[in-house]
């Protein structure tokens, strides 16, 4: 861009590109996860000792299956108030969701702030070329914010 002053023609400095902070930065790579034969008691158990609110479901060979949460946890707890069951014996095969967004990551941080409100969830499985490389959550991402400086805005 060129200005004009009285007459004189000055060039500006191109300026330098923000710098994004991505998904890969923030993520979580030390997985918890579960296998779609693990019970819910068995979920119940470690999501309460890690307070931690999910993880992925992965089967035998690693692929990224499904995903589940406490509030899939909720409706065996349901189940068993009903039947009278003090115990949850049901699989996380049958509770999971099965119907799993992933993000990419290289998405920038605040393209996956965008996911979270767009979607309501609160994590993410981070995934390249069908591998499952970590997990984001809304967390994360709170987290990672008040790290960012005014000109990465």
């Amino acid at each position: 861009m060129v200005k004009s002053f009285q007459g004189v023609r000055m060039a500006e400095p191109k300026k330098a590109p923000i710098p994004q902070i991505l998904v890969k930065e923030c993520m979580s790579t030390k997985l918890i996860t579960f296998k779609p034969d693990d019970t819910i008691d068995q979920v119940m158990e470690v999501l309460t000792k890690r307070k931690i609110s999910g993880a992925p479901v992965i089967d035998a060979s690693g692929a990224l299956v499904g995903i589940i949460s406490e509030v899939d946890c909720l409706k065996e707890i349901i189940k068993g108030k009903y039947t009278n069951t003090p115990k949850f014996p049901a699989k996380v095969s049958e509770h999971m969701s099965v119907d799993v967004m992933t993000l990419s990551p290289d998405l920038s941080i605040f393209d996956a702030a965008s996911k979270f409100l767009e979607h309501g969830y609160r994590r993410f499985p981070v995934m390249k070329d069908g591998q499952l490389l970590g997990q984001i959550s809304l967390s994360d991402v709170i987290r990672t914010f008040p790290t960012l400086k005014q000109t990465t805005w």
